[in-house]
């Protein structure tokens, strides 16, 4: 039995299932660029077919280095041949090599929500299989409802996960899908199966129904399976899924299983998941094992003492290891290694012990306990971090701005809404004052800080912002509350940036993500 896991990431597609959670394109084009980076061998696009967002992602699929997309659906139709199948013919026509399709492996679900028979289930599985294996495809098999299958009518159970082995599946993945199913029972039930088929074609998938979807996935490698599904801050619909970002390390650093994601990788987990969060304008947990803001924080006490003198008494792993730091409350010492990373990856030179890096580190501290975020922001990060550890040149200085949104009826009787922004910046010695028009307030404010500045720099005309978002952080003050605004910006060149505004006043905090987005522009072009 290989001691190496194949993971298998749906947050693209279950991920999407989430209360709140919608994805856009580029969100899902972004997010498998990390899991790309990471490691991850499987990325499961979406369900070709099922909605013009997964359309979108799978007509132009992202070139990955080492992940694999995987185009998700369902075995053909009763009474439907798999040539005639559109759903089959979607997948197969999908541009994805990897196909994954769910079938009933709980005669109870065959009966009353296919409204077939149990020979025909098989067929569909088997049919279904062999079709999308001849076309050259490597096919995965989802036994949907295994667990519960499995203990109503274990005959059937594997009899379904058997005609798709049978049929050619690479992979057989055992799907607690009502998350129902308890450590103890997984155990059991996919040692008995791998008896049946070899573990190194079992996975499996697990729903967080009972708060067991890690130990469910871990027990069931410890019996036998070789791949493991799931998604990134184990987001899902209703309780959510199997969370990779305790799943992964606990194979590699606890389990000692090799995965696609190197030991050195394990150091971007704590980056993925924050991101993760950022992009979907999610409040990070800050309690989530391995890479949560408190995982290895300690308060005061006894333990505080312990923790200097001997760490892992008190600490189950380094949490260097997965990109986080130690919290020492009562210290500003704690965080400093994690920003000596953040800099070298920044190509910023810097002593531990330099009193700036101090500086800085109770800076971020504070910044982040008034809402700032800089795991999304690299750009203002690293203006940040030169302002402490260099000198950043004055490239201009503002002097006011002033923005009016007005909403009126027109000539014509439409509703129309017109933002003006009036901006003044003192560039050299010289003062500029420019207006312009734009459809929302920070798009004109934006505008008239571009067109004042244009003269004297117009490297800012290559400029987008291709992305906004505004949090709000203090949801219980309603319209007083602090908001934290994140822009992403991108040039001609391919280069992409992002930083973060936080204020009270939502658009004072873009003016400030805003200008970070400018000065980081013109600092690297100067």
């Amino acid at each position: 039995m290989t001691d190496r896991i194949y993971l298998y990431d749906s947050t693209l597609r279950d991920g999407a299932q989430t209360q709140g959670v919608d994805f856009t394109a580029k969100d899902k084009r972004d997010i498998a660029a990390l899991l790309d980076e990471l490691g991850i061998d499987y990325i499961e696009g979406g369900w070709p077919g099922a909605n013009p967002g997964d359309d979108k992602f799978f007509a132009d699929l992202p070139r990955l280095n080492k992940s694999k997309i995987t185009a998700f659906g369902m075995t053909r139709k009763a009474g439907t041949s798999v040539g005639n199948d559109p759903g089959l013919n979607a997948l197969i026509n999908s541009g994805a090599k990897h196909i994954c399709v769910v079938g009933k492996a709980w005669d109870f679900q065959v009966e009353h929500a296919l409204n077939t028979t149990a020979a025909e289930n098989l067929k569909m599985i088997s049919e279904s299989v062999g079709y999308i294996k001849k076309k050259s495809r490597e096919v995965f098999f989802d036994a949907e409802h295994f667990f519960d299958g499995y203990k109503a009518n274990p005959k059937f159970a594997v009899a379904a996960a058997l005609a798709a082995y049978e049929a050619g599946a690479r992979w057989i993945v055992l799907c607690d899908t009502n998350g129902g199913a308890l450590p103890h029972e997984v155990e059991e039930i996919v040692k008995k199966v791998a008896k049946i088929i070899p573990g190194e074609n079992l996975g499996i998938h697990c729903h967080n129904d009972t708060e067991n979807a890690v130990a469910n996935s871990l027990m069931a490698v410890r019996s036998g399976a070789r791949q493991v599904q799931g998604t990134l801050n184990g987001l899902g619909e209703r309780c959510g899924n199997a969370n990779l970002i305790s799943v992964i390390p606990n194979l590699v650093l606890k389990m000692g299983f090799h995965t696609g994601v190197s030991r050195e990788n394990l150091k971007h987990l704590t980056h993925i998941s924050r991101f993760l969060n950022d992009r979907l304008n999610r409040a990070p947990d800050i309690y989530a094992p391995y890479v949560g803001a408190a995982a290895f924080a300690h308060k005061g006490g006894l333990h505080v003492s312990a923790i200097n003198k001997n760490p892992v008494t008190y600490e189950h792993i380094e949490p260097s290891l997965v990109g986080n730091s130690r919290n020492i409350l009562v210290s500003d010492q704690s965080g400093k290694s994690n920003i000596l990373a953040r800099l070298k990856e920044t190509g910023m030179k810097a002593d531990a012990g330099d009193p700036r890096i101090s500086a800085l580190v109770t800076e971020i501290k504070e910044r982040e306990n008034q809402g700032y975020s800089y795991d999304s922001a690299n750009a203002s990060f690293e203006l940040l971090a030169k302002k402490y550890l260099g000198t950043i040149p004055e490239f201009f200085n503002l002097q006011s701005f002033r923005v009016i949104d007005e909403r009126r009826w027109n000539a014509k009787g439409q509703l129309v809404n017109l933002s003006e922004a009036t901006i003044k910046v003192k560039v050299g010695k010289k003062i500029i004052m420019t207006v312009a028009e734009g459809n929302g307030p920070v798009n004109a404010l934006d505008k008239a800080l571009r067109k004042a500045l244009s003269g004297k720099y117009p490297e800012l005309k290559d400029i987008r912002l291709i992305d906004y978002k505004v949090r709000i952080l203090t949801a219980g003050e309603g319209t007083e509350a602090i908001t934290r605004v994140l822009i992403e910006s991108a040039d001609s060149k391919g280069n992409k940036w992002g930083t973060v505004g936080v204020s009270a006043n939502v658009i004072n905090a873009s003016y400030n993500a805003l200008y970070d987005s400018i000065m980081y522009k013109l600092m690297n072009e100067k």
